[in-house]
């Protein structure tokens, strides 16, 4: 049987590897923000055996990830494969980033370093599959993601006397550049500020928040790149190009 062609066997795997994802990254969120190793015995002796399980976070990333090979295209090549795989790899640190960000309001460095390392990896393999082309695209891509945001808290830093943004955003658009390439972390950038002003609209209307009160960036960072993931490339770029111009093109 058959799914979008692809074989079902491979979507049940694909949700059982999820599983253990989800719990993986539940634990991760736990075990980052206090400097404490991911991968140890713990996760065994005192995770598992925990009731207080984020069962949603668990099923969330079984959607993403079914729905992400839904729409692969891993019967085109091996680049295509690599897509998938490295999405695979990245959704479940970007849940992570989004929960400890909104949480604690920080990113911790192992996390970006680790999305920053799985994205070397993933943009040599591009080169190897796909040109070196791809590889320097993704290169470009890093510089360009940290360097709008280190640009943005600088300038921040020297109108408004202190940091636009943190530190962290900028190492986490550094990390992701790795993943989607020049176009499309310009792309992310820009739907990341979109979202970050519709939903800061919402919040001075409903007074949830005082003014002067500091909201987290990177889960607009992260909701920019699922949209970026799961949204075919031209049709973001309309998107885009009828909000920014206000539909008078």
């Amino acid at each position: 049987m058959y799914i979008n062609d692809i074989n079902i066997l491979n979507y049940i795997v694909i949700g059982v590897i999820a599983i253990i994802a989800g719990f993986l990254t539940d634990w991760a969120n736990i075990r980052l923000p206090k400097y404490e190793r991911v991968f140890s015995k713990d996760f065994f002796k005192i995770y598992l055996k925990s009731k207080n399980k984020n069962k949603i976070l668990v099923i969330v990333t079984v959607l993403i990830y079914l729905v992400l090979l839904y729409f692969s295209k891993i019967n085109y090549g091996v680049l295509y494969k690599i897509d998938l795989i490295k999405y695979l790899l990245l959704a479940p640190m970007l849940m992570s980033a989004f929960i400890i960000d909104y949480k604690i309001q920080i990113i911790p460095n192992r996390l970006n370093l680790t999305m920053f390392e799985v994205g070397l990896v993933t943009a040599f393999l591009g080169g190897i599959f796909g040109g070196i082309n791809v590889a320097i695209d993704m290169l470009i891509g890093m510089f360009v993601g940290g360097g709008i945001f280190l640009i943005i808290t600088a300038i921040g830093g020297l109108i408004a006397g202190k940091e636009a943004m943190g530190l962290g955003d900028v190492k986490l658009m550094g990390a992701l550049g790795l993943f989607f390439g020049f176009q499309k972390i310009i792309a992310i950038s820009v739907i990341a500020f979109l979202i970050a002003a519709v939903v800061s609209i919402i919040i001075l209307i409903f007074n949830k928040k005082r003014t002067e009160e500091y909201i987290p960036f990177g889960p607009f960072i992260v909701l920019a790149s699922f949209v970026v993931i799961l949204i075919p490339f031209d049709i973001i770029i309309t998107m885009l190009f009828e909000i920014l111009t206000l539909g008078t093109f």
